[in-house]
């Protein structure tokens, strides 16, 4: 049985034009070599597996070719590349610097600098990993990196620059290397799996290409594995399977229940993805990169971003179309925070499953089709949610038809409106007056009252296949002018209900107790001294007295408008601040505000820190 050799080693590139997605590396050795303005050091730099050694032993090879060809690459033919194929070469020195790090082996490299060549041109010195050498090794080299005998040549490789002292870097010309893009991977690939007779889906080659982040090696590698797991013909599931990474169609279909609101067909999808062995922070980071996906796909200009395949790339752009790029943002931003506080969070299936409810809320609406399959198989479980879901402030509305139907003397229509509300005395009256209604053809209706400053609204509860929907439609109300009741929200729309000043004082107070219960002192009696003020029906402003108040709200801005554009369900609301400082204020709030302070009292004192050269702390 003849011995297995790896993809890597296999197919490693053996001349300039067949090196991978580094074109602007190679064309500057080409020119530098036809031109003969080849430099006595260089240094390649750049991530693992994209080609630093590879060009390193081609560029020695090439300078020693003693017949080149007219694009300036090695003729394979003569004596010295003959010598060098075989590893034969004299003229060719590789020493590892991870394992000969020591000022012994590096005195000894340069003893060999001293002897000319036997035959060829140049002494070629490659050393791999030379961020691993000591100080003192570094210090030992210098001399005779920067002045060498002309035939010796060094060319230095390393994944990591910054840890190479500068003295070292001055003394050399810095290539660096990209990471290869996907695309070109892929091509690679493909080109291998024909030349091993190997049937690639494009899928799937992709999907490698995609694993390697930017590393051809690693590619070929992973090539490598999945071959020997699916034999000659590797598809997109075998690739998935055998490298447990979460298939495309999840995210779609993730992404279509929360566009939907589908809340019990994204947890059992969730669940579905748990069960299978799958890690629920990779799940929610990947539901972020697909929601990134879907934001580029809806432009011509940013769809190029997509480092995808074909098929995968129709996909996005079917998908695009049925969400909007607000919404998507909104997604993003819940999924971004979700994976911020992962693991911090001690429940950390739940820590997701709230973070996708919360995605479902975004859309305005509630799957309707769900849970009415719900309700057909538990009716006792969803009636008996109805009566939970209606809070005090709820206050039924009696619409009656246009012939006049007799009413009960506690509740007396006007001929002038078709809706007259009833205040309910208790839980059974309210269900009195929904089982008279229903007896007499008046259809009841839930509403609740909201309160503002010169008029008062109402907002209606979205329906949900004649039941009420507990805990998760409450507020989900929809915007209702003076005169008429407006329908319920769109899908396309962004929740949007009115809500008073009281409310916004309320939910304004919730917020700092719960700053003080979280060990910020200095943010709660920020929030408990300044208190809001309603501007519009979707802006608020803050009056703040000081610049230190205004930087701890500059902090906890983002923070605080998630929260209240959530328990005030206004996904429209924004937040001023306004500086107004306090008359006949003595305490400086700030380090420059203090010493502006004691310099008005003492002007020698500036001269004082101008002598000393002192300067203010931030």
């Amino acid at each position: 049985m003849s011995q297995f050799v790896v993809s890597a080693r296999k197919y490693r590139p053996a001349t300039f034009d067949t090196v991978v997605g580094q074109a602007h590396i190679t064309n500057t050795l080409k020119n530098a070599i036809r031109n003969n303005h080849v430099a006595q050091a260089f240094l390649f730099c750049g991530p693992r597996g994209v080609g630093k050694t590879t060009c390193a032993r081609i560029l020695a090879k090439t300078l020693n070719c003693e017949n080149k060809t007219e694009g300036i690459e090695a003729c394979n033919v003569c004596e010295s590349c003959v010598s060098f194929n075989n590893n034969q070469s004299l003229n060719i020195y590789e020493l590892d610097a991870a394992s000969n790090n020591s000022v012994e082996d590096i005195r000894s490299l340069v003893e060999q600098v001293r002897y000319a060549p036997h035959s060829g041109q140049y002494k070629v010195y490659i050393i791999d990993e030379v961020h691993m050498l000591s100080t003192s090794a570094f210090n030992a080299f210098l001399k005779t990196l920067e002045e060498p005998p002309s035939y010796a040549i060094f060319i230095l490789a390393t994944t990591e620059k910054h840890k190479i002292i500068p003295t070292i870097l001055s003394r050399c010309q810095i290539f660096d290397f990209n990471r290869i893009q996907i695309e070109d991977i892929a091509s690679h690939l493909e080109y291998v799996a024909k030349s091993e007779g190997i049937t690639a889906e494009p899928d799937a080659l992709h999907i490698i290409a995609q694993k390697a982040d930017g590393a051809l090696r690693d590619a070929l590698s992973i090539f490598d594995q999945i071959v020997s797991y699916a034999g000659n013909t590797v598809t997109y599931k075998d690739v998935i399977n055998n490298l447990n990474i979460l298939d495309y169609e999840y995210y779609f279909r993730a992404t279509e229940d929360l566009v939907n609101g589908n809340i019990p067909g994204i947890l059992m999808l969730f669940s579905e993805l748990l069960n299978e062995g799958f890690d629920a922070h990779n799940f929610i980071n990947g539901l972020g990169s697909h929601f990134r996906d879907l934001l580029v796909s809806q432009d011509a200009q940013t769809v190029q971003l997509l480092e995808v395949s074909p098929a995968i790339r129709e996909r996005y752009l079917a998908q695009a179309k049925s969400v909007n790029a607000g919404q998507l943002l909104r997604l993003m931003d819940i999924s971004g925070k979700c994976d911020l506080e992962y693991k911090s969070a001690r429940n950390h299936r739940l820590h997701v499953e709230l973070a996708l409810i919360r995605m479902c809320n975004l859309s305005g609406k509630t799957s309707e089709a769900a849970f009415l399959a719900a309700e057909k198989k538990n009716p006792e479980l969803i009636s008996a949610s109805k009566p939970a879901a209606v809070t005090p402030a709820v206050k039924p509305v009696v619409t009656t038809p246009p012939p006049a139907v007799p009413v009960s003397d506690n509740s007396k229509a006007t001929s002038q409106e078709t809706t007259t509300p009833v205040a309910p005395a208790s839980t059974a009256s309210t269900a009195s007056t929904a089982s008279t209604a229903a007896a007499n053809s008046i259809e009841v209706k839930p509403e609740i009252e909201a309160k503002s400053p010169t008029t008062a609204t109402r907002s209606p509860l979205p329906r949900t296949g004649g039941s009420l929907l507990k805990g998760a439609s409450l507020n989900a109300g929809v915007k209702k002018t003076e005169e008429t009741i407006a329908p319920a929200v769109s899908s396309g729309e962004i929740a949007r209900s009115p809500f008073t000043q009281e409310l916004l004082h309320e939910k304004w107070n919730d917020y700092a107790i719960k700053q003080k219960s979280e060990g910020k002192p200095q943010l709660h009696a920020t929030l408990t001294m300044n208190k809001p003020v309603l501007l519009t029906d979707d802006s608020i402003e803050l009056i703040i007295h000081n610049q230190a108040q205004e930087n701890l709200m500059n902090e906890e801005k983002a923070a605080l408008m998630d929260y209240l554009r959530t328990v005030l369900n206004n996904y429209h609301l924004q937040l001023s601040t306004r500086l107004v400082e306090e008359a006949g204020a003595q305490e400086a709030y700030t380090i420059k505000e203090k010493y502006q302070k004691m310099v008005e009292k003492n002007p020698e004192l500036e001269d004082f820190r101008k002598q000393l050269g002192l300067e203010l702390d931030n």
